[in-house]
């Protein structure tokens, strides 16, 4: 919209793009014509490239706005009483990457578009704290206790040898075998997980490690996702 570049933003540096990125959201804040193409471009790179600086500056240049949606959420009194406004701010944005690191086909083609959906997963975070599902219990000699053969056990299984930190593992463990939320295991295992800021860049490596194995992961497992 408007606004003229000297060179596409695929051709940017991300230094560059940092830059035009932080005037754009000025601009959009402000309801000001805006060229939102900086953006997307660092939103592209995060999430089809997965380059981990331009994840850094999406969630360095985004944080104020996913910060005032949690303090603006219908429900803010009664989440604050759970949790901290800024482990609600991470966990958004860890739920924002598990989503397009597992979907890419997903796309924006505006700034708003993206906002929209980084604004949903703010609720969703919300939403599923205030739920409160039932936490499953965490054995201290976790890969000891013998479950029953289900589907999942078996697919814990197969994943589980593709992960050879003994902390990630339980870590693999807990948020995929267990269901539990970051904010459960940092509560229940403090002496394991500082904080969700620290889950959030361990399960990164983990997903790292599977997508590096994700032929022999479909084999395995027999079906097209991990």
């Amino acid at each position: 919209m408007g606004i003229e570049m000297d060179k596409p933003p695929h051709e940017m540096s991300l230094a560059e793009l940092t830059s035009r990125c932080t005037s754009e959201i000025q601009k959009y804040n402000q309801r000001e014509s805006h060229n939102d193409q900086c953006s997307l471009e660092i939103f592209r790179r995060a999430m089809l490239q997965e380059d981990s600086d331009a994840w850094t500056v999406l969630m360095e240049r985004f944080h104020g706005i996913v910060l005032s949606w949690v303090r603006r959420h219908p429900h803010r009194e009664a989440a604050r009483g759970i949790d901290s406004e800024e482990n609600y701010v991470a966990l958004t944005f860890a739920r924002f990457w598990m989503v397009t690191v597992r979907n890419k086909s997903l796309e924006f083609n505006t700034l708003a578009g993206a906002l929209v959906f980084l604004r949903a997963c703010v609720n969703s975070v919300i939403i599923d704290t205030l739920r409160g599902q039932k936490e499953l219990p965490i054995p201290e000699n976790y890969e000891r206790v013998a479950p029953e053969p289900d589907e999942n056990y078996q697919r814990w299984e197969v994943i589980k040898g593709f992960i050879p930190n003994e902390r990630e593992r339980r870590l693999a463990y807990y948020l995929y075998y267990c269901g539990l939320k970051p904010r459960q295991i940092v509560e229940r295992c403090p002496q394991e997980f500082n904080d969700v800021h620290e889950i959030f860049r361990l399960t990164r490596n983990i997903i790292d490690r599977l997508k590096r194995n994700k032929d022999r992961l479909h084999w395995l497992l027999g079906d097209g996702e991990f």
